[in-house]
């Protein structure tokens, strides 16, 4: 087990105190970064891969490290990184290391450029976890559906080997599963697969509707009747790791039926990799502003309530679903799930 080289206790307490600040106040707390759009897979779902630019044209190290620091001045806590493929970055440890200090980052993969150097180095930055995406309970379809030969077993591969390095065992790793039609029937047979392993598990919902989001035939929603099962693989899978509001919801999302007003823009927003600032990851060709041009603190200022944000219905994803369970204030139970289910530590 590698020793834990990233933040100490006492930088920990401060990180939590902030976040439960933020959270009461009703202040942003999480942030999405997408730190390229390059990608080595061609997932159908994904419109983020046909998109990337050249590595010169991405924000740099100094721009996290600028960004990490505004973001704690407003309070922000929860950093997803992602992309694309984030280890495609060279940098991507020094990335990490930027948000590391004074925030939560969860770094998001497929899994094919893990080895035992970049996880030992991910969590030495200070990442609090890294999910691993794998979709089905087979290579076959998990390769065809991410158009890569092996990427099944090279993911597998990688969870087995982040959790070599993570100082806090399974507790900082998960596997992350979107929920489709096409894999509506493996989500049991993964949790069992993650479960044996020792890690966490996450799931989201398909997106369908968002900016840059597949509107293939091929790519559906799964089936109603959602909730009943999700919330019941919840209770006999511990290690599933999502608030209990949020699964109860797919079915009414599912179904476009009534949904909660969204949050987007208020306590959650999307930086993309050239800097743009929008709402949220679904809505990145609603840009308010560049990190590059002015102070982030202008750009979530004239984010905060805007009204077509608000309506807005397009996606039911974990990220939303975390915003919302957290959103407002709270409620008991979900920070009940937050402090138990969900920690890293």
């Amino acid at each position: 087990m590698a020793i834990l080289k990233g933040p100490g206790l006492v930088a920990r307490t401060s990180r939590d105190l902030r976040f439960m600040g933020g959270i009461l106040r009703k202040q942003p707390f999480q942030v999405l970064v997408q730190v390229t759009n390059r990608c080595n897979m061609r997932c159908s779902f994904c419109g983020f891969w046909p998109n990337g630019v050249a590595p010169r044209l991405e924000l740099t190290v100094a721009d996290y490290q600028r960004v990490a620091a505004e973001l704690a001045r407003i309070g922000t806590f929860l950093v997803s990184v992602e992309g694309g493929e984030p280890l495609l970055r060279p940098d991507i440890i020094e990335i990490v290391r930027a948000f590391g200090e004074r925030h939560a980052p969860v770094l998001y993969t497929n899994g094919w450029f893990v080895d035992d150097a970049k996880a030992a180095g991910l969590f030495a930055a200070g990442v609090a976890q890294v999910g691993v995406s794998i979709d089905f309970g087979d290579a076959a379809r998990h390769d065809q559906k991410r158009r890569l030969d092996g990427a099944f077993e090279q993911a597998w591969r990688a969870v087995d080997t982040l959790l070599a390095h993570a100082p806090h065992g399974g507790k900082q790793v998960h596997v992350m599963t979107i929920l489709m039609k096409e894999n509506q029937d493996d989500v049991e047979k993964l949790l069992q697969m993650s479960a044996a392993r020792g890690v966490g598990h996450c799931v989201t919902l398909l997106s369908t509707d968002g900016f840059r989001r597949s509107k293939s035939e091929e790519d559906q929603l799964p089936d109603t009747s959602l909730s009943a099962r999700m919330l019941d693989l919840w209770q006999r899978y511990p290690h599933l790791r999502t608030f209990r509001d949020y699964l109860e919801r797919m079915d009414a999302f599912v179904e476009r039926g009534p949904m909660p007003a969204c949050h987007a823009g208020e306590q959650s927003f999307n930086i993309d990799h050239l800097g743009n600032v929008s709402p949220c990851i679904e809505r990145i060709d609603s840009v308010v502003g560049n990190v590059r041009d002015e102070p982030l603190a202008q750009i979530v200022t004239r984010m905060q309530g805007l009204d077509s944000v608000a309506r807005c219905q397009d996606c039911w994803t974990l990220c939303r679903g975390f915003t919302q369970a957290l959103g407002q204030g709270s409620t008991l139970r979900s920070l009940t799930d937050l402090s138990t289910r969900m920690r890293s530590q």
